[in-house]
């Protein structure tokens, strides 16, 4: 990727409004703070600095500049967040979102043809049952149109005919599962196209529509450009509504998700049916912090709510249940009670720790006193996660209702949990405290600090000679230098941009680190030549050691003679400057 072209869309943005685009930002002082989007923040922790036009976590520890930020939040590769920055300030980068998509490019523009071929079978006189299913479905033709929705025929090779004769191969269409044994794999169904993050048509999800004994759903197999682990349906529909909304809706298929969007719910994205995977959740934990759990409400959505609930919860996400009765879906929910009865759910959805230990009591038989102390300690570790304490002592009084138990036995219970917890977090201290970068290490980070904004320190360490043990690090300084020399300046923000362009991804992590300890805000010289002979005494200590382990083993008192006066010379140096 061209440099010079990062270095002029970079001068262009400025972080403090890239960044306001996505969350809160207040001004303290010269910079401006607000609530981490990257962990379970309470607390404002978010630094940004319009001076060096950097972010910075002093939790988590993530940072970086604004295309950091875009990639980390809209969970892109750097490339795309790149272009999606360069487009907000009319830039074009000439460059493609992804090396993958000249790759796949082809198998994207054999699925374009193939959802238009649909989308056209549909409105064509063989289309009429399923139009009037649909409509049946109460799916208007504006709605058919926003999602793409078509009709597979009962023909079994027009479509693979028609893929064939544009110049594309049968072992591509049944690669990506357009084709199977050479005929189309989807025969008299209604087609719902299923996208990536970016808008592309990946996959299809088929409906049987005429009552046939076939499966109901008919889904794409997995492909190199479909897989179900990674991608939700809706996604590329709803990330925007999701960010001025401020929270996410998750549903178990796209037929809830369409039927919402009807109503004006358009936050709604799906896992197609499929148990949520630890890539879903991670990219819906991005969109927002706030997370919704709407599944079906028959005893399959109950467990599948328990089972999305921990794991956002262990990711620090804020999650509700909008709980239907009925056993119905959200599809056949705003069917049969209408939008206010849905929006009313929404508005009223439970915290997940209360839906849980709702659902914990099913479980157990309260009139056995094992049963009952087995629920009462479950109770317990969910409400020891409970931050709000008013909340927390509302939860302690319905517990002790429930299970007959004294309000002071629970809530002497509760504070034993609590300072258990807090034992564990000490012992983790004391860990992180042992951890404690020596002089040395601190030394050898702080140069590059010092490099990235003060470019005296680059000619400093350069004339001193002095060698970076650590191969990483050192790294880190070649490439300042190596930047500096060609552009004559060099900054955080800058530096970042280059890393990101390198393949070592381990070196962003290092700096990373090194960005995230705290140092002098103003620097100088002596500062610098401070950690060179720092790093200086390490190198000679490192020698003197090697020597006085060779002088034991020596056994020519001539040798050892000779290794003593060069360990003497070495003890000489040590603590000097140049």
């Amino acid at each position: 990727m061209n440099q010079d072209k990062l270095n002029e869309l970079q001068n262009k943005l400025d972080i403090v409004t890239v960044i306001s685009n996505y969350i809160p930002l207040t001004k303290k002082g010269r910079n401006y703070f607000g609530v981490c989007p990257f962990h379970d923040d309470h607390k404002p922790s978010l630094s940004v600095s319009p001076d060096k036009q950097i972010y910075k976590c002093f939790v988590c520890g993530e940072g970086g500049n604004s295309f950091d930020f875009v990639k980390n939040y809209e969970h892109v590769s750097f490339i795309e967040a790149v272009n999606i920055l360069a487009k907000s300030v009319g830039m074009d980068m000439g460059i493609t979102s992804k090396q993958e998509d000249d790759k796949y490019q082809k198998y994207y523009e054999i699925m374009d043809i193939a959802n238009k071929f649909y989308q056209n079978n549909l409105v064509s006189t063989e289309g009429v049952k399923a139009r009037e299913y649909l409509e049946k479905r109460h799916l208007t033709k504006e709605i058919i149109n926003e999602f793409g929705i078509g009709l597979s025929l009962s023909k079994p090779d027009m479509l693979t005919n028609l893929l064939v004769n544009k110049g594309h191969s049968l072992e591509e269409l049944n690669l990506i599962d357009l084709s199977s044994t050479n005929h189309d794999s989807y025969i008299n169904r209604i087609m719902f196209p299923l996208h990536n993050k970016d808008g592309k048509v990946i996959g299809f999800s088929g409906r049987i529509y005429d009552n046939s004994d076939l499966n109901k759903y008919q889904n794409t197999k997995e492909t190199p450009i479909f897989k179900k682990r990674e991608n939700l349906y809706n996604y590329h529909r709803a990330k925007e509504e999701i960010r001025k909304k401020k929270y996410v809706i998750v549903m178990e298929g796209f037929m809830a998700v369409i039927r919402s969007f009807t109503i004006g719910v358009t936050n709604c994205i799906a896992t197609m049916g499929t148990a949520l995977s630890n890539e879903q959740a991670s990219f819906i934990k991005k969109l927002s912090n706030a997370i919704y759990l709407c599944y079906d409400g028959d005893e399959a959505g109950k467990k599948a709510t328990l089972k999305s609930g921990d794991v956002f919860t262990s990711m620090g996400a804020k999650v509700y249940v909008v709980s239907l009765n009925d056993g119905l879906d959200p599809d056949d929910y705003i069917l049969k009670y209408g939008e206010n009865s849905f929006k009313e759910l929404i508005d009223n959805a439970i915290p997940y720790n209360e839906y849980k230990i709702k659902a914990l009591k099913k479980n157990y038989n309260l009139n056995d006193v094992d049963d009952k102390t087995n629920y009462v300690n479950k109770v317990l570790d969910e409400i020891v996660k409970e931050k709000d304490e008013i909340k927390c002592e509302i939860m302690l009084k319905n517990l002790a209702n429930d299970t007959n138990v004294w309000y002071n036995t629970l809530e002497k219970k509760l504070i034993e949990l609590r300072a258990s917890d807090k034992m564990v977090v000490k012992k983790e201290d004391l860990v992180v405290k042992k951890d404690k970068k020596d002089g040395f290490n601190k030394a050898m980070e702080s140069l590059i600090y010092y490099s990235l904004n003060y470019t005296r320190a680059i000619t400093l360490i350069d004339n001193s000679n002095v060698y970076i043990p650590n191969k990483e690090i050192r790294i880190l300084f070649n490439e300042i230098v190596s930047y500096y020399n060609q552009y004559g300046e060099i900054s955080e923000a800058s530096f970042y941009t280059l890393l990101n362009q390198k393949e070592e991804k381990s070196l962003m992590e290092v700096l990373k680190k090194i960005l995230s300890n705290d140092y002098p805000e103003i620097i100088d010289d002596n500062q610098v030549n401070e950690c060179l002979i720092a790093i200086k005494n390490y190198n000679i200590a490192l020698e003197i050691r090697k020597l006085e382990k060779e002088i034991k083993e020596e056994s020519s008192l001539e040798r050892q003679m000779k290794l003593m006066e060069e360990v003497r010379v070495l003890k000489m140096k040590e603590g000097k400057s140049w």
